[in-house]
């Protein structure tokens, strides 16, 4: 589709919601049938009493705001710049330029050719300016932080006539316990559509999420994958265990391959709730280079890769206290069956023992059949 054809279809989209002559969602299904999510911006935009044609007034910003946002995002700024000024410097041969925000859409960083002589890109490229949705109505920052995914936009997609000279790709940035933390935006100001710009930020946010996780202290950190994938990709789940087992950061791709690692941020998790089999067998596997055939408490089975920090490397892995096998063997089983919701029989299933010996080391008697 031409640039030209895809503004018309835009404007189709914007005259429909205004104008309330017909569902903007019936208006987006020639082109951009996916795009419904814009039109709800839209009407929130409307709903907070905005207009597009109105001016878009940019936050003054104090002067001490960067100091501020190295104060308050000090974790975040560490783990991102170098992907934000790697990033920036990739699109910075078709302008576009690198902005991180935080959670609240405030910018905290920015990166590549920004044209300070150019108010349209000064305005936005600010540490300190608010680039929310209520702030400046639809864009990329504020889609990413509301849809929780990543987005494009591109001209008249943004809410205001004022800001329809941009295009921007956007994606949102997740902590170690699984909480958003903020947003990294590309860029352009009147420039080409370039709609692949959003796995391009996309990838770059969960690398940086990666080096979030990394950077909370651990003993262990674990890299996770399919049996039949290789390792290497961003599809690698990343979870770090501290010297007890529990788990104190985790990546997107693995609270995706482990949902149980979803409650994190408000429940503590520890790897014998996630992996079947005896916890400190993981710190046994650091530094080797087969991977663990790992089975999960699903039945599922996955490919485990575990490293130790260097801080931590010339220290003895951390162990628990001996114990006989048949006791971590009974641990194991007590698990299952709490995972069956106390179904003996499908806990055996999942262990491939028969229910009489999973009654049996539970020290329960095995149920009698009844008389024929």
């Amino acid at each position: 589709m031409t640039d030209s054809l895809r503004q018309q279809h835009i404007a189709q989209a914007r005259s429909a919601l205004l104008d309330e002559t017909r569902s903007a969602t019936d208006a987006l299904v020639d082109g951009w049938f996916d795009r419904a999510w814009i039109a709800e911006s839209w009407r929130r935009c409307l709903a907070m009493g905005h207009r597009p044609e109105q001016r878009v007034g940019f936050d003054l910003v104090p002067a001490n705001a960067p100091r501020h946002a190295e104060d308050e995002h000090r974790t975040l700024l560490t783990a991102a710049r170098p992907e934000l000024e790697r990033l920036a410097s990739a699109v910075a041969p078709i302008r576009y330029f690198a902005i991180l925000t935080d959670a609240a859409g405030t910018v905290i960083d920015t990166a590549g050719a920004i044209d300070r002589a150019d108010q349209r890109a000064d305005a936005i490229a600010r540490v300190g300016v608010d680039l929310s949705e209520r702030s400046i109505g639809t864009s990329a920052i504020g889609s990413a932080l509301g849809e929780l995914q990543p987005v494009w936009l591109h001209r008249g997609e943004h809410f205001f006539v004022d800001t329809s000279v941009y295009s921007c790709a956007g994606a949102p940035i997740f902590g170690p316990q699984g909480l958003c933390v903020g947003m990294l935006d590309l860029t352009g100001i009147e420039v080409a559509e370039r709609p692949e710009l959003k796995h391009r930020v996309a990838h770059s946010a969960r690398l940086i999420e990666n080096t979030l996780a990394l950077a909370v202290p651990h003993r262990l950190a674990l890299r996770l994958n399919w049996p039949d994938e290789a390792f290497g990709g961003e599809g690698d789940g990343l979870i770090c265990l501290d010297a007890d087992g529990m788990i104190v950061s985790s990546n997107t791709s693995a609270r995706q391959m482990l949902p149980a690692l979803q409650t994190l941020a408000r429940t503590p998790l520890h790897a014998s709730e996630l992996f079947a089999l005896p916890w400190p067998t993981l710190f046994d596997q650091a530094g080797r280079a087969t991977p663990l055939d790992t089975p999960l408490w699903s039945g599922l089975r996955l490919h485990l890769r575990a490293h130790a920090p260097q801080s931590a490397s010339s220290q003895p892995a951390p162990r628990a206290a001996p114990r006989a096998l048949k006791a971590l063997e009974t641990e194991m089983i007590h698990q299952a069956v709490r995972q069956s919701g106390g179904n003996v029989a499908e806990a055996a299933r999942a262990l491939g023992l028969s229910r009489a010996t999973v009654y049996r080391r539970l020290n329960l008697g095995v149920p009698k059949q009844p008389p024929r």
